[in-house]
């Protein structure tokens, strides 16, 4: 009688540890001194520095459907760049210091160079933000996932001094809002994209329209999420600064309100920002309106500093001095309780 085997129900244990060996120089590469243990054990450990009050902050996220254009493209080098920005760059808004990152790898058939990839890009970003890759897990569900399709969560811990926490209370109308420049579309609005440029755009991933200045739709797609851990250190550094926000699904609009008090809006300043023009091609192939595509995508903003007025250029030339281009993009007003929205759009 033939006994069955894991491997014929489709997990190859082999494969699994394959892929281990190939993750732990990867995540050694990031190990801080706050690091207690190597990635292989059951669980990680990771001391907390010396503060008065630390407080743990934690991120959990994804990268959503643009998994879809690294499936398509057979590109996969930079979507763990994502999965750590997305993670991080949300619990830098409260000012804090990723400490550590975790990830969770599911397939239905475990492909280990294409799983090598996304660590790789995972660590990269780690290294990059400051924090350790500690562990993850690797799931390998054989029925699950279709052939080739694979499904990333990511999550970050950081700390903070309570005393330093940002929680944007400090916001006064007559604040500055600096914009620092996305990475095209980071890992927002993909669905709308896809559906926009492919579908009703009949444009394929190895097009190479003119929006895209020479590189293939898909390439111009993938690039990664901006990590924004270092332009909050720059900017906390030079003090005034009141509030942060990462712009994600939901775009300006969506998000400014989260990090100001009830009684405060904004005025945006439709053209003090350079639009990438990828966004102008999506808009133009998909007919989207202006007020769609203000709430789907971060239209090229992809962090916004609320700040004192008098430190706002002091922090723009740290920033463009680091090569992250940023624009005073609006101000901080009182909010009007009669108007639905407290984001306003203004000529300028």
């Amino acid at each position: 009688m033939t006994r069955l085997t894991y491997d014929e129900a489709g997990v190859s244990i082999e494969a699994g540890d394959a892929l281990v060996e190939r993750i732990k120089p990867l995540a050694a590469a990031t190990r801080t001194p706050l690091v207690m243990a190597d990635v292989g054990g059951f669980a990680g450990l990771c001391r907390l520095p010396a503060m008065r009050e630390p407080v743990l902050v934690a991120g959990c996220d994804g990268v959503g459907t643009k998994l879809h254009i690294a499936e398509e493209t057979g590109r996969h080098d930079s979507i763990g760049i994502d999965l750590v920005a997305m993670c991080v760059n949300d619990i830098a808004t409260v000012g804090a210091q990723p400490l550590f990152f975790l990830d969770y790898y599911a397939t239905g058939k475990l492909q280990v160079e294409q799983a090598t990839s996304v660590v790789a890009g995972i660590a990269r970003a780690c290294k990059e933000s400051g924090c350790a890759l500690l562990g993850g897990e690797t799931a390998e569900m054989p029925g699950f996932f279709p052939e080739g399709r694979y499904e990333l969560a990511g999550f970050a811990v950081g700390v903070v001094e309570r005393s330093a926490i940002l929680d944007g209370k400090a916001a006064r109308a007559g604040d500055v809002l600096i914009g620092v420049a996305s990475q095209g579309l980071h890992s927002n609005g993909f669905s709308l994209a896809r559906k926009a440029l492919l579908d009703k755009g009949g444009l394929s991933l190895d097009s190479k329209p003119e929006e895209c200045g020479g590189r293939s739709l898909g390439e111009v797609l993938l690039d990664p999420t901006r990590l924004y851990v270092r332009t909050t250190q720059l900017a906390l550094e030079s003090g005034g600064v009141h509030a942060l926000c990462h712009i994600t699904g939901g775009g300006l609009p969506g998000n400014l309100p989260r990090v100001l008090p009830k009684h405060l809006g904004v005025e945006l300043l439709s053209a003090s920002w350079p639009r990438p023009p990828i966004f102008d091609l999506i808009a133009r192939v998909g007919e989207i309106d202006e007020s769609e595509m203000l709430k789907v995508f971060n239209l090229g903003i992809g962090f916004v500093i609320v700040a004192a007025k008098e430190q706002s250029t002091t922090i723009c030339t740290r920033l463009e001095a680091e090569g992250l281009p940023s624009w005073v993009i609006g101000q901080v007003v009182e909010a009007d309780s009669a108007e639905d929205s407290r984001v306003r759009i203004v000529e300028g």
